[in-house]
C-alpha cells in the first residue's frame, strides 16, 4: 500500500488486508538500514491472527520516498503523523533494534496512543562504533558485512548472502540510508527518561548470542519497566527477525493474546 505523509510517498506492506478499526493494530518498525523485507516471515503470520498489521518502510528506506529522517525524535513524530493519517486510535508497536529507540521516544511523547510494546534486540541506548559510522559515511559496502558479522549469532546462520545487500544496493544508499540511521542511533540520549514514561504491557525478546545488545544489558533495560516480560531465544544473535522468526513470532502472539 502506498500512502502520502507530508507530500512524500510512504510504503507499507499491509499484507492484503483492509484496515479494520475493530481490530487491534500492530506497527512493525525495522532497524538501521533495513526495510519491510526483514519482517516478511512475521507480518502475514500476525495479520492472519486477526490483527491489522502495518509493515512500514521509513522515509528513504525500501519503497518509501526520501530523504531519511536524521534523528530518532523526528522519526517518532513522523510515526505519529502516519498513525493520525490512517486513523489508528491505539497501536501495538513491535520494534527491532533502532526501531526500539523509536518506540521508546514515541511512548514518551504519545503515551495515550500506545496499547502494548514489544522490544526485539533493543535497548534504551545504542551507541555505534565510530569506525562503522565512518565506513558507512564513505559509502563503503564493507559496512554491510561488518553489520551482519556482528548481527548474527554465528557464521553458520549467515546463509543465503548478506540480507542487507538485498536492501542497500549501492554506495549511495549505504551513505544516505545506513549512515544516517547509525548516526541517529548514536545521537539518541532520551532513552532513560523515555523508559520512565512506559506504563503499558511490555515484552522483551533477546538473543543469548547478541553482540550488539548484550543479554545482560537487555535484561537491565527490561527491569527498568515495571511488570515487563522477557523471553530469551537460544543460539540467536541480534538479527532475531531473520535468525529465528518462527520462535519470535509465536512468543509475540502468546504475549498479545494475554
Amino acid at each position: 500500500m502506498i500512502t502520502e505523509i507530508k507530500n512524500k510517498k510512504i510504503f507499507t506492506n499491509d499484507v492484503g488486508y483492509s484496515f479494520d478499526k475493530k481490530k487491534p493494530t500492530i506497527i512493525l518498525l525495522h532497524g538501521s538500514g533495513q526495510s519491510h523485507i526483514v519482517w516478511s516471515l512475521t507480518d502475514q503470520f500476525l495479520a492472519e491472527k486477526d490483527f491489522n498489521v502495518f509493515n512500514l518502510d521509513l522515509p528513504g528506506h525500501g519503497n518509501s520516498e526520501g530523504p531519511c529522517l536524521i534523528s530518532i525524535e523526528e522519526i517518532s513524530n513522523w510515526l505519529n503523523d502516519f498513525i493520525e493519517h490512517v486513523g489508528i486510535d491505539k497501536t501495538i508497536l513491535v520494534a527491532h533494534s533502532q526501531g526500539c529507540l523509536e518506540a521508546l521516544e514515541f511512548a514518551k511523547n504519545f503515551p495515550k496512543k500506545i496499547e502494548k510494546i514489544i522490544f526485539i534486540a533493543g535497548s534504551y541506548s545504542i551507541p555505534v562504533n565510530k569506525s562503522l559510522i565512518d565506513l558507512a559515511l564513505s559509502g563503503d559496502m564493507e559496512a554491510l558485512n561488518l553489520m551482519m558479522k556482528w548481527g548474527y549469532g554465528s557464521s553458520k546462520q549467515f546463509i543465503g548472502g548478506n540480507p542487507l545487500r538485498k536492501i542497500l544496493n549501492s554506495s549511495r544508499e549505504v551513505r544516505e540510508v545506513l549512515a544516517v540511521d547509525l548516526i541517529a542511533c548514536n545521537n539518541y540520549k532520551n532513552g532513560v527518561d523515555a523508559v520512565k514514561s512506559i506504563t503499558c504491557p511490555t515484552f522483551f525478546i533477546f538473543g543469548d548470542l547478541d553482540k550488539m545488545v548484550r543479554l545482560e544489558s537487555g535484561e537491565k533495560f527490561a527491569k527498568m519497566i515495571n511488570k515487563s516480560e522477557v523471553h530469551v531465544i537460544k543460539n540467536c544473535g541480534h538479527m532475531i527477525i531473520l535468525e529465528n522468526a518462527f520462535e519470535m513470532r509465536e512468543k509475540i502472539l502468546e504475549f498479545l493474546n494475554k
